[in-house]
């Protein structure tokens, strides 16, 4: 783990109020992300990918915080608003174009938005699996389907 608070609040100034995100909040979310991503899979990206995980959880439990405080219940989901009406004024936004298709929870907040997005382009692509030696007699990895011409074989 390479990425600290101090290290995340300044990297993301916007959760640098010690009263809204305790330094004991953002060191979990820290704690789950470095154990929850892939080191292997996001190489140099590993530290962006870690704090984008922070920032996403850190910004639900302020929502779950603030309707707590307003009388509501804590972690209640709903998706972002797509329109709003006040008396005779009416504003309604594209919530699409700020989507990620197959994002879920991703979605409700940009941090999430930004992770989901990264997460996939981590998960793109071959991994290479080459000669092995554990377990014994494991020998190299398979070539792949045979696809000279031969007799049982008729490319």
């Amino acid at each position: 783990m390479t990425i600290d608070v101090a290290q995340f609040r300044a990297d993301y100034p916007e959760f640098a109020s010690t009263a809204d995100f305790p330094n004991s909040a953002v060191q979990y979310w820290l704690k789950v992300a470095y154990s929850l991503l892939n080191a292997s899979r996001w190489g140099a990206q590993l530290d962006l990918g870690a704090e984008l995980y922070v920032a996403h959880n850190l910004s639900l439990e302020a929502r779950a915080q603030k309707e707590a405080q307003n009388g509501g219940v804590p972690g209640s989901q709903s998706g972002p608003i797509s329109s709003k009406s006040v008396d005779k004024v009416s504003v309604s936004y594209d919530t699409g174009g700020a989507s990620e298709e197959g994002g879920g929870q991703w979605n409700l907040t940009i941090y999430g938005t930004r992770f989901y997005n990264l997460a996939k382009k981590m998960g793109a692509g071959p991994i290479y699996i080459g000669v092995g030696s554990s377990p014994p007699f494991s020998g190299p990895a398979w070539p792949g389907p045979d696809v000279t011409p031969g007799p049982t074989n008729f490319s």
